[in-house]
């Protein structure tokens, strides 16, 4: 698998694993590093709260605001969901607790505001993160490499 070969370019792999404990993110960890007998679930890594929007298409949304999509900025705008400030609280309480280095499996929204916290950006820098999926953004010492 992708993630397996990207892995092995970092030298040395952490030991601790965090996992947001939602099925799809189970999987990719489950692919990428094996055996999830050492996963730690963790629930401050799930993604968003999308409010009265969870399960909605961007289509749908799409109908019900007047946001750019690339801005970002329509992820905090949901009724009922979490504000930028609720779901950075959340990473950063998660962050506070770490005190080595660890493999993180999380989602969209929530990668990118812990990429950013880690790298002390502010909102708009957080928001215009690249988003790709298939790679691994490693993160050390407060500088990110993507590894595709």
């Amino acid at each position: 698998m992708k993630q397996k070969a990207l892995l092995a370019k970092i030298q040395k792999l952490p030991k601790k694993k965090y996992i947001s404990p939602l099925g799809r993110t189970i999987h990719t960890a489950r692919l990428a590093l094996g055996s999830d007998k050492d996963f730690i679930l963790d629930n401050r890594l799930q993604e968003i709260d999308f409010g009265e929007w969870e399960g909605s298409s961007r289509e749908e949304i799409k109908s019900q605001i007047d946001y750019s999509f690339e801005s970002g900025l329509w992820n905090f705008r949901s009724p009922g969901g979490e504000s930028f400030k609720q779901i950075s609280d959340r990473v950063q309480d998660f962050l506070k607790d770490m005190v080595e280095p660890a493999i993180i499996v999380t989602h969209g929204t929530t990668s990118i505001v812990l990429r950013g916290l880690c790298m002390k950006l502010n909102q708009n820098e957080i928001l215009n993160l690249p988003k790709d999926q298939g790679c691994i953004f490693h993160l050390a010492e407060g500088v990110e490499t993507i590894l595709r």
